[in-house]
């Protein structure tokens, strides 16, 4: 005996026109009642993508000129900074020397007092010196006109005036 062979899949010309038939009237169907519906939604989708698209290209751009305007602002910050700290270091210089120079000028005008001080104090200890010399003279003359002098009592007169000067 013969093994019968039955095949599994089966090629039958009614199945295929059937298939194909069915698979025509499908696209047949969606041409004529969905095609404009699913080609408007799709249009639509790909309108609200390329939307979508442009903002975003919209906003990177935005985004972009924003960081260039901060990265300007943020330069002139730091240079204006930098011109500001030029003005108050060359204000502190300037305030340092005038008060060098008050304190210079204050310097001189104390020594220049004391010095002032010192000249006077030195005529008041010459007038001082000579009023002690005239009423030494004077003592010394008051003594000799009373008394005639003689050689030597005048030596030691002279002696002990000049001692006491």
């Amino acid at each position: 005996m013969q093994p019968s062979f039955s095949p599994i899949v089966g090629f039958n010309l009614s199945t295929v026109l059937f298939t194909l038939a069915s698979t025509l009237l499908i696209i047949f169907m969606y041409r004529k009642f969905m095609h404009d519906k699913v080609a408007a939604m799709l249009e639509k989708r790909r309108e609200l993508i390329e939307s979508e698209l442009d903002s975003a290209e919209q906003a990177k751009l935005s985004v972009q000129e924003k960081e260039r305007e901060y990265s300007a602002l943020l330069a002139d910050s730091k240079s204006e900074a930098e011109k500001i700290l030029s003005a108050a270091n060359v204000r502190a210089l300037e305030k340092e020397r005038e008060i060098l120079s008050e304190a210079n000028q204050s310097a001189a005008r104390i020594l220049e007092k004391a010095d002032e001080n010192i000249e006077l104090e030195k005529k008041r200890v010459v007038n001082e010196i000579k009023n002690q010399i005239s009423e030494l003279v004077i003592m010394t003359a008051s003594a000799v006109a009373e008394k005639e002098i003689s050689e030597d009592d005048n030596s030691a007169l002279i002696d002990s005036f000049l001692v006491k000067i």
